[in-house]
């Protein structure tokens, strides 16, 4: 099962590494935090909890911060 990853300069496919595999489970592999990233699965913003689907895009965009 495979997924499509968008991240700044990022866009490959992926296969996900065991059954329910989540957006937290990328974000810890990738090393970021929900925190400091928003997740959109297929176009729509989701949890960190949501599992990846077979044939699913993720994209994560970075959350800037300022005064």
């Amino acid at each position: 099962m495979t997924f499509t990853l968008k991240y700044k300069d990022i866009n490959e496919e992926r296969s996900q590494p065991k059954e329910n595999y989540s957006i937290k489970d990328l974000l810890d592999d990738l090393g970021l935090s929900a925190q400091t990233v928003v997740s959109k699965q297929n176009g729509e913003l989701v949890i960190e909890d949501t599992v990846i689907e077979d044939g699913d895009e993720i994209q994560l965009v970075q959350i800037i911060y300022g005064g």
